[in-house]
């Protein structure tokens, strides 16, 4: 038995909701590019789901759902209060939250088709009201109820400030969004699918993915990206930071991707995303740090940035904590775990891989007395 660490190169399973073929990200066809320039975050949410582009009747009553079922339970925002919101990170909140999500819905252990896709779209309409609900607590301030005349970008935005964003606050965000939504087969989503290849739910389908991306391996990075940014400090500080770590052989956040080896497709729209931002907002700085970073760390290593790199200052710039930037991510990738989830059921098989054993050989029961 032939044995490969962390599943690297190994074809777990098939799928129509996104492919990584020759350093190009699809979904379900589309090239990222095509869609991170053109498309709603609600046009992607029915492509993943449906395999094809929504008509215009079918995009406004994905809309009209979507808001329909924003708004969370009242017991869920106490619960929430419980927490103890000062000391934990946003995603442990995250991962309760939609774990308890699951008790008020009476048809959670429902498995038709139908409900499922209904439970999709609640949880897809749910997850920034918990997101930003948690966000304002924390602040001592009152939840911001969902607006039904906002789309999702806008909506999450609004909802975190109480102020309607502008629009290139809102497009940002959108494209953002687009970017994140679905990624092939990753730990969060391989995750989520042997969670429900066991006909689990779609509520412990989505924790289970929720659990996994709140590992510092997967979600995370552009947290700690800021965290740099914010430890550099300054342009000129950046070339004798990044010699350092280099020289220390420590890992700079941010940049490689194990799939893509010749650059992350999505990373230049964050680029130029992160350039019109922090212009906008007059800190200019960030923008430029990460850029001499991404110009001094790839000449030195040969590696380039991933997603997360320039996706740091474009949150950090939109006025969101820097803690909350994985949240975020899971707000944005819910719409490809539920592809993921839907299709699992689809065409379902137990997920139970083998595992080659290394322990000791033969043994005998030693009495308690003779040890």
């Amino acid at each position: 038995m032939s044995t490969t660490r962390g599943l690297e190169g190994i074809v777990a399973t098939t799928s129509s909701v996104s492919s990584i073929i020759d350093n190009v990200l699809t979904y379900q066809g589309y090239e990222i590019d095509d869609l991170a320039e053109h498309a709603s975050f609600e046009e992607v949410v029915f492509l993943l789901w449906n395999g094809r582009l929504p008509k215009e009747s079918e995009l406004e009553n994905l809309k009209a759902q979507l808001a329909e079922h924003s708004d969370i339970p009242s017991e869920i925002i106490e619960q929430m209060k419980s927490y103890p919101l000062n000391s934990i990170h946003p995603m442990a909140a995250l991962r309760t939250a939609i774990s308890s999500l699951g008790l008020y819905d009476a048809e959670a252990d429902v498995m038709e088709e139908e409900a499922n896709q209904l439970k999709a779209i609640k949880l897809q309409a749910k997850i920034p009201t918990i997101v930003t609900t948690f966000s304002r607590l924390r602040e001592g301030k009152e939840p911001v109820s969902p607006r039904k005349d906002l789309g999702f970008a806008a909506n999450f935005l609004y909802m975190l400030t109480g102020e309607e964003p502008e629009e290139i606050s809102v497009n940002a965000f959108n494209k953002a969004l687009v970017l994140h939504a679905d990624h092939e087969l990753n730990a969060s989503t391989f995750t989520a699918r042997v969670c429900v290849a066991t006909l689990s739910d779609v509520y412990s389908g989505i924790t289970a993915a929720i659990g996994a991306l709140k590992g510092p391996l997967h979600g995370g990075a552009n947290e700690a990206v800021m965290k740099m940014l914010n430890e550099i400090g300054s342009v000129e500080n950046v070339e004798p930071y990044i010699r350092k770590a280099i020289d220390n052989k420590e890992k700079i956040m941010g940049f490689g991707h194990r799939v893509y080896k010749n650059g992350d497709p999505r990373a230049k729209h964050l680029k130029e995303m992160s350039k019109k931002l922090t212009e906008i907002t007059g800190e200019s700085k960030w923008y430029e740090m990460s850029v001499k970073i991404d110009e001094l760390f790839t000449s030195e290593k040969g590696i380039l940035p991933n997603v997360d790199f320039y996706s740091a200052s474009v949150y950090h710039s939109l006025g969101i904590d820097h803690d909350l930037f994985t949240p975020i991510f899971a707000v944005s990738r819910t719409s490809g775990w539920l592809a993921h989830i839907l299709e699992q059921y689809s065409n379902n098989r137990l997920i139970r891989p083998r595992a080659e054993y290394n322990g000791p050989g033969k043994q005998v029961y030693i009495p308690l007395e003779k040890r």
